[in-house]
């Protein structure tokens, strides 16, 4: 009796894991027809209530999915706007950049050999005699200027030079000329102009003034504004890489 007890045991357990492996009813469990764990059927309470756990599982994913959506597009707006806004900002720096380029001198770059400096700069309407910081003669033009470093930002006193024989802007250390210290060929100096935007910090922004190259701006101090706009003058007569009205 035993054996035959054991053996419909054995038969029955064989028959449930032949049906629950049985493609019918494997799919009959993912319609919620049968359990899928057990095979048994499902009654309708149970089932109701598992198809509102699915419904309430799916809406709260969608409900997440909405709001990484939106934030990912709020995140995309702000971007947008603060491109925008750095966009806006270039143009109106270039503008301003554009409008202070252009030289106070109403003279072009001069490559003439016998060309009078002197003569130019008075010409020009700037009285040498009462301006003792700059030494003009025919052909160059001397005195002290503040520059700043190029890689350190310190302003330190220079001996500047320019000479149209040599047809450059040299600068030392002091007035002996000994030792040069750097300096510009004419052909590498594109602009020179007052530095109205205060493009950095100088000791006395009213008297600083740029010499635009084509690698890099050298930003100098005058002792006095007539010295400033006689610099101007004189460097621009030799900045043979202006091209803008050219």
């Amino acid at each position: 009796m035993e054996k035959v007890q054991q053996i419909k045991h054995k038969n029955g357990f064989s028959k449930r894991v032949q049906d629950i492996t049985s493609s019918k009813t494997i799919v009959q469990g993912f319609q919620l027809d049968y359990c899928w764990f057990c095979g048994r059927p499902m009654t309708g309470k149970v089932l109701l209530f598992i198809q509102v756990k699915f419904r309430e599982a799916e809406m709260l994913a969608f409900q997440e999915e909405r709001m990484k959506r939106e934030e990912l597009e709020r995140k995309l707006q702000e971007e947008t706007k603060l491109r925008e806004q750095l966009v806006q900002q270039q143009i109106k720096m270039r503008e301003q950049q554009a409008k202070q380029a252009r030289p106070l001198t109403r003279y072009l770059p001069i490559r003439k050999q016998e060309f009078n400096l002197k003569q130019h700069i008075e010409t020009a309407g700037h009285h040498l005699d009462t301006c003792p910081h700059v030494v003009v003669t025919d052909n160059s033009c001397r005195g002290f200027l503040h520059k700043m470093g190029n890689k350190i930002k310190t302003w330190h006193k220079r001996w500047f030079v320019f000479d149209r024989v040599k047809r450059s802007l040299i600068y030392y250390t002091d007035k002996n000329e000994m030792k040069a210290r750097g300096g510009i060929y004419f052909q590498a100096i594109e602009e020179v102009y007052v530095d109205h935007l205060k493009s950095v910090k100088s000791p006395n922004p009213k008297l600083t003034f740029c010499v635009k190259t084509y690698d890099r701006t050298y930003y100098l101090v005058a002792p006095t504004p007539e010295a400033m706009r006689i610099w101007i003058d004189v460097i621009f007569t030799g900045a043979e890489g202006y091209q803008q009205f050219l």
